[in-house]
């Protein structure tokens, strides 16, 4: 969904048209697998981040183009919502240093770009969901002017022929209806991209799915929704039902949804794109001209610009890419389950902690989600996201713990080592490590420090709802660019 498209209707030949082409697509797509036409022999890493613009009362500010005017800067970009914008970091491998470069990369980027988007009147924020949205925040009006945005739009209301109904139950309870999707635009993630070979993508996308639920335990930060205490990490209920093209009795027959987690463990790359073409119509239907089948014929590396476009269409939380970079086609896994924020250093922390625990579990000689059900991750993932470093997950050989104790025990040890596999240096390895494990001593991660904050406002300086989470957000933006992972930031 990051690519540009010019505004426009579609009809039902080009809805055929596209099917015809996604399918062909998929045909190519499986003879490159078949004669391992992909780089991979030095793999890199990726990161995105999407950040929110807010005002100087702490409010979302509308004008992510002035600000990426201002910024003038390639690496960042529009997102859904005008208080939106992203930042896409230089792909880099883990050795030698790899880990400090993109900390420093994204401080040194942020730092200029925050100068910068303060002459338009506005300031990133790097958290989950905004403490401070409202529902005159979540409109038509408040989407960005890229053409795609209102394709999409248009797309997701056609599929489901009704509003959308938004029904959170946590802490408290919210139920609200919405006729865009608008909402979407709360939900602001940071994404790891981990460059795999053809061999090895399903063993890695798996092993990102079995950790998904720690992963959110650990780094949520989106306990707040349009004034509400919901979840640790708001965000995963929010996405999948805000992007949901399927009505009530579409549901009932068991129709996938397009934010999905996915239903079993996989044996290729191909079986998720596979999936995708199967059960998910088109929302964009857009071809280019290029013939795949003649283009690899010739030796080149084909865009497969139509499978590419679906696949964004299609929000799994971990997600497969297809991509040419310089000539050479390589495949990525795309993990999405966290939330930005709350500090460079906390990203950081949770970058080093996935990419070391998903290479050890990749290359364990008897796979974990061999004794794991399926479900049981989805449950955790859900769980995580509920109930933060308090959620009970389910774990091969331990049964059901706390995951704050689950990654004590068992799984920073294996992070560790994976790390180490990887060529990150030691002190940068214990450095970000011990981020995640103080997080789990001390019990303070992004969401519990906001719900903590609150109360503060609340129960002792009797501050009302809406201004205690513009107290809280204003504390949140201060401790940010101090660079003090959030197990550190006082209260009040």
């Amino acid at each position: 969904m990051g690519q540009d498209v010019e505004k426009r209707s579609f009809t039902g030949e080009d809805r055929q048209r596209y099917r015809q082409k996604v399918r062909r697509c998929l045909d190519v797509f499986a003879q490159m697998l078949r004669e391992s036409r992909f780089d991979f022999e030095r793999p890199q890493t990726g990161l995105e981040i999407e950040l929110n613009l807010v005002d100087e009362r702490a409010e979302p500010a509308m004008c992510n183009a002035d600000v990426l005017a201002a910024i003038a800067d390639p690496d960042f970009q529009t997102e859904l919502g005008q208080y939106n914008i992203e930042v896409n970091v230089r792909p880099r491998r883990l050795s030698d240093g790899g880990l400090t470069e993109f900390e420093r990369e994204v401080r040194t980027s942020l730092n200029a770009a925050e100068q910068q988007a303060r002459t338009a009147g506005a300031h990133m924020v790097m958290i989950g969901i905004l403490p401070t949205l409202r529902r005159e925040h979540l409109t038509l009006d408040s989407l960005s002017a890229n053409p795609r945005y209102a394709l999409l739009n248009e797309a997701v209301f056609a599929a489901r022929g009704e509003d959308l109904d938004i029904a959170i139950d946590g802490i408290e309870r919210l139920a609200v209806t919405a006729d865009t999707v608008a909402p979407e635009a709360a939900c602001t993630s940071i994404q790891f991209h981990l460059q795999v070979s053809p061999d090895q993508f399903a063993d890695y996308w798996n092993a990102a799915q079995t950790i998904a639920g720690v992963q959110v335990a650990i780094g949520a930060n989106s306990p707040f929704l349009l004034g509400k205490m919901l979840w640790q990490e708001t965000r995963i209920p929010l996405f999948e039902q805000a992007t949901d093209t399927r009505p009530e009795e579409i549901k009932a027959q068991g129709v996938r949804p397009r934010v999905w987690f996915g239903e079993r463990w996989i044996t290729s790359v191909f079986d998720l794109f596979e999936e995708n073409v199967r059960y998910f119509p088109a929302l964009l239907p857009i071809c280019t001209e290029e013939d795949p089948a003649a283009v690899l014929g010739r030796g080149d590396p084909p865009a497969l610009s139509e499978l590419r476009l679906h696949n964004g269409t299609i929000w799994r939380w971990n997600r497969p890419v297809y991509d040419v970079v310089k000539g050479r086609p390589h495949l990525r896994v795309e993990n999405r389950v966290l939330p930005a924020g709350p500090t460079v250093a906390d990203i950081l922390a949770n970058g080093a902690f996935y990419f070391g625990l998903v290479r050890v579990l990749a290359e364990q000689e008897r796979p974990l989600w061999s004794q794991l059900s399926f479900s049981a991750a989805e449950e955790n993932f859900h769980l995580g996201a509920r109930h933060g470093l308090d959620a009970h997950l389910y774990w091969p050989g331990l049964g059901t713990v706390p995951a704050h104790e689950l990654v004590l025990r068992r799984l920073l040890p294996l992070a560790h080592e994976g790390l180490d596999r990887w060529g990150v240096d030691p002190a940068e390895r214990d450095r970000l490590l011990g981020i995640i494990e103080q997080r789990c001593l001390t019990g303070t991660n992004g969401a519990s420090w906001q719900v903590a904050a609150l109360r503060h406002y609340e129960d002792e300086k009797g501050l009302d709802r809406l201004e205690g989470l513009r107290a809280v957000l204003t504390d949140y933006i201060g401790h940010m660019h101090t660079n003090a992972p959030v197990h550190q930031w006082p209260i009040g």
